[in-house]
């Protein structure tokens, strides 16, 4: 059966290229790179060379990347460690209302432990405005972290200008920017802001590796304790073989940006003209052209979204309802929630993002099944 991946915002598949790079680091290579000799030495040197691969393609200096286990560990050191660790300036942070998990439940945590937390409602496009970040700082708010654009949606949000609204408060600022690190220009020093969290399985990487940059002289603390790894910020011997797997895929990213971001946004503007065309009663989700390169979400009226998944499948298609992490919350979105969109339709939502490695036979094959898919749904739907 034929066998089309259109879920990249979930994961990507390993460049064969990055796979290649990985491989000496799991056999002959296998040095500590905290120890003294020559294999620990050889495994440094290639964990130093990916630490100015990741910074070269965000705009920062190697020793602003600490690498972590993947985003939400990178979320949850900028979230938790810098609260707890600059409580004496303030205990309120601002997030926004459709921030991922890693970042809603690390927030959630610090609210038990009795820090304040304002989320900042959205444009039903799901853009945080300045003015809304303005209104909502107050002299004790000691951190604002805005995701830069959003899985489910792929609405991209305006970083630069967040992250000076922040500052003029005096706030420290962090963006969650996974779903954009290697698939858009993301430049730490345009952008300003203080830390940012990136995820290796995003850009065709491998999982499990990921990284925090922390821009030099931004007061925050270690979250893992155990020893003094990644320059004393983060316990625990680190993944090289992942490392070094991620560092050649931000290089790869960083060479075939140009390519990539014009061959997805035409294809998924070919996709997501094709379903508007094809399927009455279907609301675009997200911002129609601020979004990331390939990325179409939407929602059918009368419909259940996890019976297209399951129709879809059948037919050798892999999309997603949403966020993966929350596949299996039966619940609808709180991102599309957030944006004024009904639960009713809210449950019929749909995230089809491309990738790399798709064509355009792949775009028709999905627009010839999935109006189908959805006329047939709707015939037998309760929900009309």
């Amino acid at each position: 059966m034929r066998e089309i991946y259109i879920d990249h915002s979930a994961t990507t598949p390993v460049d064969e290229a990055v796979f290649e790079a990985m491989i000496p680091y799991y056999t002959n290579q296998y040095g500590n790179p905290s120890t003294v000799y020559s294999k620990g030495r050889a495994a440094r040197r290639a964990l130093e060379k990916a630490r100015e691969q990741v910074a070269a393609l965000i705009n920062a200096h190697p020793g602003e990347i600490f690498f972590t286990s993947g985003g939400t560990e990178a979320d949850n050191q900028a979230i938790v460690s810098y609260m707890a660790g600059n409580s004496h300036r303030g205990r309120h942070l601002i997030i926004s209302a459709i921030e991922h998990h890693a970042v809603l439940d690390a927030c959630e945590y610090l609210q038990k432990s009795g820090f304040e937390l304002t989320e900042l409602p959205v444009t039903p496009t799901g853009v945080v405005e300045p003015d809304t970040l303005r209104k909502a700082l107050k002299p004790e708010t000691t951190l604002v972290s805005i995701m830069h654009a959003n899985n489910e949606v792929g609405t991209i949000q305006p970083i630069k200008e967040l992250a000076a609204v922040a500052h003029e408060a005096g706030a420290a600022f962090h963006t969650d920017a996974v779903q954009t690190v290697g698939k858009i220009p993301v430049d730490v020093c345009d952008l300003g802001v203080d830390m940012l969290s990136a995820s290796s399985h995003k850009l065709y990487g491998p999982k499990g590796a990921g990284c925090l940059f922390i821009k030099k002289g931004t007061p925050i603390g270690k979250l893992l304790h155990g020893g003094s790894q990644e320059a004393n910020m983060r316990g625990g011997t680190e993944n090289v073989p992942g490392i070094i797997g991620f560092g050649k895929a931000a290089e790869l990213a960083q060479n075939r940006m140009r390519e990539h971001f014009a061959y997805l946004t035409r294809l998924g503007k070919k996709l997501q003209n094709g379903i508007r065309e094809k399927i009455p009663h279907t609301i675009i989700t997200g911002d129609p052209d601020n979004r990331i390169p390939g990325h179409v979400s939407v929602c059918f009226e009368s419909v259940e979204g996890e019976s297209v998944l399951l129709m879809l499948d059948g037919y050798g298609i892999m999309a997603s309802g949403g966020s993966a992490c929350t596949s299996e919350a039966l619940a609808p979105s709180h991102v599309l929630l957030a944006m004024g969109i009904p639960e009713e339709v809210a449950n019929g939502s749909l995230r089809l993002t491309l990738g790399k490695d798709n064509r355009e036979e792949d775009v028709d094959y999905v627009l010839e099944i999935l109006p189908e898919v959805v006329t047939r749904l709707r015939a037998g739907s309760l929900l009309r």
